[in-house]
């Protein structure tokens, strides 16, 4: 199935606003669609690009969530790497504020991943004491700050400097802080240190990779995650059990595999390659197996017995 374009996108949101709420233009690179349902709001911040290439029906990721729990929804769209710095979407959260709109809802909740996890902690200033998941957010481009990190030199000329400027002291008003991230990526990981502070939890997911938001989708955990921050019920105990989905996701595997073949642990990585061959019979996994399992009777060594 083929991504729907940005006019196409648009004219569904749309539709969708005009039955169940509102979807308003913010400038030339931004709108937001909200849909009035509930005392439980769920704000995320996405691109038209990752709406259409994940999501071909065109719906926001949390739109299916709020249908389902009867939950309230405000989705920040952006056309494109803008991390969402435009004044018409400072204006638009401005008159959020003025209207007292978050005051409404019982609970409130901001999610993002990468660029948009920025922009989710930039704006839950407007929302203080809303809950705020944050995957692989950027602190900030401000070179002053972030030099260190050459993967977006082109932004650098977007002003990280004026109001909802620096995300991590944003979050000062909010509740509880999530911010998931992989250790093993070192500049995502640099990002998270910036945010830490006493009401922010920081959930490291080695071998996860670089794009944390797009795995969270893919492994079908993130409405677990929103679904429990919603109620109340989340914290880091809940996200490691939910999280335990990476022992199913082939991508992590591979990556942990590929952790091992640096490491040198020919060992581990055979039984890593025998849990994954039975449990999913992939075939990858069951030719490496067979290999370590040369490579590890030429040295005299054999895989202990599966337990049962």
């Amino acid at each position: 199935m083929r991504s729907l374009s940005d006019v196409e996108w648009l004219a569904g949101i749309s539709t969708l606003g005009t039955a169940e709420g509102n979807c308003r233009r913010l400038g030339h690179a931004h709108a937001a669609l909200f849909l009035d349902r509930g005392p439980t709001l769920i704000v995320t911040f996405e691109t038209s690009g990752a709406i259409g290439l994940r999501r071909p029906h065109g719906q926001p990721l949390g739109f299916d969530l709020a249908q389902e729990r009867g939950w309230s929804h405000l989705c920040l769209v952006a056309r494109g790497d803008t991390w969402f710095r435009d004044r018409a979407v400072y204006a638009y959260f401005d008159q959020l504020v003025d209207e007292a709109f978050f005051e409404e809802f019982d609970r409130v909740v901001f999610y993002g991943a990468n660029m948009a996890g920025y922009a989710a902690a930039a704006y839950s200033a407007t929302a203080p004491g809303a809950t705020v998941i944050l995957a692989a957010p950027q602190a900030t481009l401000d070179p002053r700050i972030a030099s260190w990190d050459p993967r977006f030199t082109e932004y650098r000329r977007l002003s990280f400097t004026d109001r909802y400027g620096y995300a991590p002291d944003m979050t000062e008003g909010a509740g509880d802080v999530y911010v998931i991230f992989d250790p093993e990526q070192n500049l995502d990981a640099m990002h998270a240190a910036l945010f830490a502070r006493a009401h922010v939890t920081l959930l490291p997911c080695r071998n996860l990779g670089r794009d944390i938001g797009r795995a969270l989708e893919e492994m079908r955990i993130i409405r677990s995650i929103l679904s429990a921050i919603g109620t109340g019920k989340f914290d880091a105990t809940l996200f490691r059990t939910i999280y335990r989905a990476r022992r199913n996701y082939i991508p992590y595997l591979q990556n942990l595999l590929a952790r091992l073949d640096r490491d040198g642990r020919p060992l581990l990585a055979a039984l890593l390659c025998r849990s994954v061959a039975e449990r999913l019979n992939v075939p990858a996994f069951a030719m490496r197996l067979a290999r370590l399992r040369q490579d590890l009777e030429a040295q005299g060594r054999k895989l202990p017995r599966r337990r049962r």
